[in-house]
């Protein structure tokens, strides 16, 4: 493709050409327009199917590509580029890219792979590489997890087919597992009663196909471990762990079962330790100054009819404050 003919062509046309600059500005802004208003239906359409939102995000990258490709192509057109060159130069442009960017695009094919196989969907809670979280999105090149203390954790497509993930959300059942140790002298009957007792106890465990197990597995050197198990819905799973956690130590408590501990020397410390300590007490709670944004117009995401209601709640709140001033008076100058 000759270069210097491309810009020429350009220069000629915006310099000698007032009806076909109208004509291009005109095909922009209107193309812009049209592209925002079908990727607004396409989402709106894609949000009604039952499609994975994944699958959603992908398609919608690739129609949001190809719609601004053709704008693209249009506008060169009304310039007098010839069209086959640029095609020939855009071709060459992604085989060189292409070949800069080989894990990129291996991350891309294997963001395809996840999407394709289902193997994770949004929301799903996993462990991949040694790191967990939910999934909040999955993209062409990385797939997004969202630590339960609220950290951003971005992993390559490749790490996520090549590695061993797992699914803690997949199914919707999920078996809660527990090892409790006591003392040797423990009356082991009553240490499984107490535990079965506090697993019936909670209306979350399921009842219907596997009952709640408890059964002496270890005898350790300083106590006797019970290994423990109960089945309870996904989104259940913490709640009942934490209840049976803290109910069977206090069952322990009450049926004055001990539980073992590793003893420790404790010596006695003679000397003053001296404690530098701050006068000053905490300082006064001043709240943050929060600033909320403001609504902007998005055609490709804002509903339509959502976009003229917001405009109107604006005029109403513009004219109720412009009601309620005072009037300037003699009195209040």
């Amino acid at each position: 493709m000759d270069w210097n003919k491309f810009w020429n062509n350009i220069v000629k046309f915006f310099s000698d050409n007032i009806l076909g600059i109208i004509l291009f500005f005109s095909t922009l802004f209107i193309g812009l327009i049209i592209i925002k208003i079908i990727l607004n239906v396409t989402r709106r359409i894609m949000l009604k199917t039952k499609m994975e939102k994944v699958t959603q995000g992908f398609l919608y990258n690739i129609i949001k590509f190809c719609l601004y490709l053709i704008l693209i192509l249009a506008l060169l057109n009304i310039i007098g580029v010839e069209l086959t060159g640029v095609l020939t130069a855009i071709s060459a442009l992604l085989l060189a890219v292409g070949m800069a960017l080989q894990n990129n695009i291996a991350n891309l094919a294997n963001g395809i792979i996840i999407v394709s196989s289902h193997m994770i969907k949004k929301g799903d809670y996993i462990q991949v590489n040694g790191v967990e979280g939910s999934v909040n999105d999955i993209n062409f090149l990385f797939t997004t997890l969202i630590t339960t203390d609220n950290k951003k954790i971005t992993i390559p497509n490749s790490m996520m087919v090549n590695d061993s993930v797992v699914n803690f959300g997949a199914n919707p059942i999920r078996r809660v597992d527990f090892t409790f140790g006591v003392a040797y002298e423990s009356d082991v009957e009553l240490v499984k009663k107490i535990i079965l007792d506090v697993m019936y106890s909670n209306g979350k465990v399921r009842l219907d196909d596997n009952l709640p197990f408890c059964r002496l597995k270890t005898l350790n050197s300083s106590s006797i471990d019970f290994f423990a198990y109960c089945w309870v819905d996904s989104e259940d799973y913490w709640d009942v762990y934490y209840y049976i956690i803290e109910n069977v130590y206090n069952e322990f408590k009450r049926n004055n079962i001990s539980i073992p501990y590793n003893q420790i020397e404790i010596r006695e410390r003679k000397d003053k330790v001296n404690m530098p300590v701050i006068k000053d007490k905490l300082p006064n709670r001043i709240e943050k100054e929060r600033i909320e944004e403001k609504h902007k117009i998005d055609l490709e995401k804002d509903d339509l009819i959502s976009i003229f209601k917001h405009k109107n709640k604006i005029k109403k709140t513009k004219n109720k404050k412009e009601n309620n001033k005072i009037p300037e008076t003699k009195e209040n100058k």
